[in-house]
């Protein structure tokens, strides 16, 4: 089968799963192999235990240690980076327990919220988060399990991706990165958050080099200075990249060349 899916058949998958009460998509089964090779970190989320206590303290932790505004402030410091590609199709990648797809959602700013997740838990707990939710529409929003690096859209068929402290989680951010560049629409905007590790000697490629190395070996979670952010989407062909950073947080967005 095909990953490179458009949205029509995307949306005909949608009515079929709301006939059959289906949660989502499973558009990607890996084998036990490939699961267990994934990093300790990225296993984690795969939990139902984090899963469930995601939106219960997980999430405010973030504010509490790293800087992290909270979810409705940071969508209002996003809606700049937003106001380009409003009324277009959104993806929010490893979207969790659906924070902020359920703050796309009732924005009513795009016309289809893709809620994207690896976790099967995670986006269970989604489902039963919108289910109680009386101000949603489901029918601009869908819930697809997918692998971040191999996304099933097709090639500059969307016009925003949303990545919600995320990238330090990712087995590979540059593979995740150089999917979503390739999925945007020219002019298309992705916009992240995540924490940030820097200093006087971040700069230096022999210690980056390090602490990617014990990233590999550890399990531990990609944490990246703000350079290397920046050079991470030029790489993956994006460009006018821009950040607003507190504390630990960094948030940035970047867009494809038109």
């Amino acid at each position: 089968m095909s990953f490179a899916w458009d949205f029509k058949h995307a949306i005909s998958l949608h009515f079929q799963a709301m006939r059959f009460h289906l949660p989502f998509y499973n558009m990607r089964r890996l084998n036990s192999h490939q699961i267990r090779t994934r990093s300790n970190g990225w296993d984690a989320v795969m939990l139902p235990l984090v899963s469930f206590l995601y939106e219960r303290g997980w999430r405010q932790g973030f504010t509490l240690w790293a800087g992290f505004p909270g979810p409705e402030k940071e969508f209002e410091m996003m809606k700049d980076y937003l106001n380009p590609v409003t009324g277009g199709r959104i993806i929010d990648a490893s979207c969790a327990s659906g924070i902020f797809s359920r703050i796309f959602a009732k924005s009513e700013l795009f016309s289809l919220v893709v809620a994207l997740d690896f976790s099967e838990t995670m986006l269970k707990q989604c489902y039963d988060f919108i289910k109680q939710e009386q101000n949603i529409s489901q029918e601009n929003l869908i819930l697809v399990r997918a692998d971040i690096a191999r996304l099933p859209f097709a090639s500059s068929s969307i016009d925003v991706v949303h990545a919600g402290a995320a990238l330090h989680c990712w087995p590979s951010p540059s593979a995740g990165v150089a999917e979503i560049s390739r999925i945007l629409r020219p002019g298309g905007v992705f916009v992240a958050t995540t924490y940030i590790i820097d200093g006087p000697l971040s700069f230096i490629p022999f210690l980056s080099l390090i602490r990617k190395n014990f990233r590999r070996i550890s399990g531990s979670n990609m944490y990246l200075s703000k350079h290397e952010l920046e050079d991470l989407c030029a790489t993956c062909g994006l460009v006018d990249y821009t950040y607003v950073r507190n504390g630990r947080f960094i948030m940035i967005a970047a867009r494809k060349p038109n």
